[in-house]
């Protein structure tokens, strides 16, 4: 679909419509290499436009695929460093905004979506989507052999609920180490899992929602534009 040129870079975050329509009087705004100054142009995806001289930003929707460093929060209102300060600054603008999908905590790390796309959002934290989530937990003392069978049985009730949690899948590595498959998305839910188990989680690292793995060139703290292949991967997972 067609749009406004002045709208589409308000939109980007590249400033105000007013700020946007000097932008391109400026002639800063090129599209396939000549100079543009008209506004109220309706351009539309394909066309090569730049902006100062560097490629215009991607068009919505855009969904990014992030590898989570530690003490970065998920929110543009908690305290502390954000999530979004991984990304150009004006993206803080664009319009539909840029959203996690999910949440990890700050001391969370690994694998992360963050779209502006609403029905994909929805679509991959809805409980009816079951999408599964991955991790990896070091934990503070070793496993008693119990924590398979009671995560699997459908029938733990965390602290302050009343609903018990889906079946998880454990699966150990060493004895204090272990990865966890859930299909829910609930407060804290890996931690306070096994702390209802009796240990304590030392350090959090979420592997892969759905089919999707942390891909192994996304360094921690870094990011990349999501491919079609990898947002498919996303609703390709087993159940269990």
């Amino acid at each position: 679909m067609s749009i406004r040129l002045d709208r589409l870079l308000a939109n980007l975050g590249y400033g105000s419509r007013r700020e946007a329509q000097a932008l391109v009087a400026s002639g800063q705004v090129r599209l396939n290499g000549a100079s543009q100054r008209d506004p109220g142009l309706h351009v539309a995806p394909g066309l090569a436009i730049t902006v100062a001289g560097e490629p215009i930003d991607p068009f919505s929707p855009l969904t990014l695929v992030v590898n989570k460093p530690i003490g970065v929060v998920c929110s543009h209102r908690e305290p502390g460093r954000s999530l979004y300060e991984l990304f150009p600054d004006r993206w803080r603008r664009r319009t539909p905004a840029l959203s996690s999908v999910g949440r990890l905590d700050a001391e969370t790390t690994g694998l992360l979506l963050v779209t502006d796309d609403g029905a994909l959002l929805h679509r991959v934290i809805a409980p009816r989507s079951h999408v599964t989530k991955r991790y990896r937990a070091s934990l503070a003392r070793p496993l008693s052999g119990h924590e398979g069978a009671l995560f699997a049985a459908g029938t733990l009730v965390l602290e302050g609920e009343a609903k018990p949690l889906a079946p998880a899948e454990l699966e150990v590595v060493t004895p204090t180490l272990a990865r966890l498959t859930v299909s829910e998305g609930r407060y804290h839910q890996v931690r306070r899992m096994f702390a209802a188990a009796g240990n304590h989680v030392t350090a959090l690292d979420r592997e892969a929602i759905g089919g999707l793995e942390t891909p192994a060139d996304l360094d921690r703290g870094s990011w990349r534009i999501a491919t079609p292949a990898e947002l498919a991967q996303v609703f390709e997972f087993p159940r269990f």
